[in-house]
């Protein structure tokens, strides 16, 4: 018998889902045993469940193409086959804010990609290596919902990851206005090439939602515990306004900021700054933690999808074009990959966080 934890996947049939699933596969700590989906998909195997709609780049993993999907929505039943979940679940917000506390009800952990619990005064949101100390907001989740073990934990939106590491490297020099531009992958929405023909040699100047996710999801991991009452306070600085562009890339969002600080760093003070800047993932070298959290390119035309978006395993951010401005202190371009770093890879790392920080054990 394996002493690996035994993980669910609820909406384990999306992209999302599948990039869980391909993540997971050989995993030191973690083991798929159950997925869940839509009532159309229960009863099927994951194979048969999934058809012709694998979007992986790798072949679907042996392992699972034989699991009988279960019905996501008997929780009960599902949660009896596993030590915590991983949420994917495509529904409505309030649906999937019900159908994560009723798992985290049955004492197991829920550690969700959806946005749902992201503004949940209790609910951590967490970066791993930017404020893992939000964990500690469990305690008073639990209280809530009457549980010993059972807890929601989620990440952050996909859209901050190639920004906010960046200026959390940079807090000393106490950056307090943002301008951010994000040119966001397909994959972001869900989709392929062949599912979105009309994105071929096209951008769209909106995506709805994201722009307010932006500017305020990175203020919300830098906050602070409030253990009077018991919840997260988001920090009021720096202020960030964003615009957010869907551009016809597949894997790979991308950022052009703008940065104004109170201190006036030099440029060799930023990149030292950057090369420097690890986190708890780091130091207890956690499975799926990139040894160099961000890496700095010298190169002009650096970062680029083609080159970059894979830059360790997907979960590390690459920084170019770091420059002077003339109406800003400084700018540059970042660029994470969004359904590894920024959705289920930032998921697993949170679990990982979870399991050596003694929230997700054994049932």
């Amino acid at each position: 018998m394996s002493d690996k934890l035994k993980v669910g996947i609820l909406g384990g049939t999306g992209m999302v889902g599948q990039r869980f699933i391909s993540l997971l596969e050989n995993h030191p700590w973690f083991e798929v045993t159950t997925i869940a989906a839509s009532e159309r998909s229960a009863g099927k195997t994951y194979e048969d469940a999934v058809g012709g709609r694998w979007k992986m780049d790798t072949p679907m993993p042996e392992a699972v193409k034989k699991i009988q999907v279960m019905n996501v929505n008997e929780v009960e039943s599902v949660a009896a086959q596993v030590d915590f979940v991983f949420s994917a679940v495509d529904m409505t917000k309030e649906e999937i804010k019900k159908i994560e506390e009723d798992y985290a009800r049955t004492e197991t952990p829920v550690v969700s990609n959806n946005s749902a619990h992201r503004w949940t005064p209790d609910v951590p949101m967490v970066v791993p290596e930017v404020n893992p100390q939000h964990m500690e907001v469990i305690k008073y989740q639990r209280e809530r919902l009457g549980t010993k073990r059972g807890f929601v934990a989620v990440k952050p939106n996909c859209s901050i990851q190639s920004y906010a590491p960046v200026l959390t490297a940079w807090k000393e020099f106490e950056p307090y206005e943002v301008v951010a531009t994000t040119y966001q992958a397909i994959s972001g929405a869900g989709k392929t090439f062949k599912d979105w023909p009309e994105m071929v040699g096209n951008i769209i100047p909106y995506i709805g939602g994201e722009e307010e996710k932006s500017e305020k999801e990175p203020l919300r991991i830098w906050g602070e515990i409030d253990d009077e009452n018991k919840c997260i306070v988001p920090a009021k600085s720096p202020v960030i306004t964003c615009q957010c562009i869907r551009v016809p890339v597949l894997n790979g969002h991308t950022a052009a900021v703008f940065v104004k600080f109170k201190k006036k760093p030099t440029k060799e003070q930023l990149l030292c700054a950057l090369k420097n800047f690890k986190g708890v993932p780091q130091e207890l070298e956690l499975p799926s933690a990139p040894q160099q959290f961000i890496q700095y390119l010298e190169e002009d035309n650096r970062p680029q999808v083609t080159m970059d978006v894979d830059y360790e395993k997907g979960m590390g951010v690459s920084v170019g074009r770091l420059r002077e401005d003339t109406v800003y202190d400084w700018k540059f371009v970042g660029l994470s990959h969004n359904t590894v770093r920024g959705a289920a890879g930032g998921a697993v790392l949170c679990a990982e966080l979870l399991k050596a920080q003694g929230y997700i054990t054994q049932k």
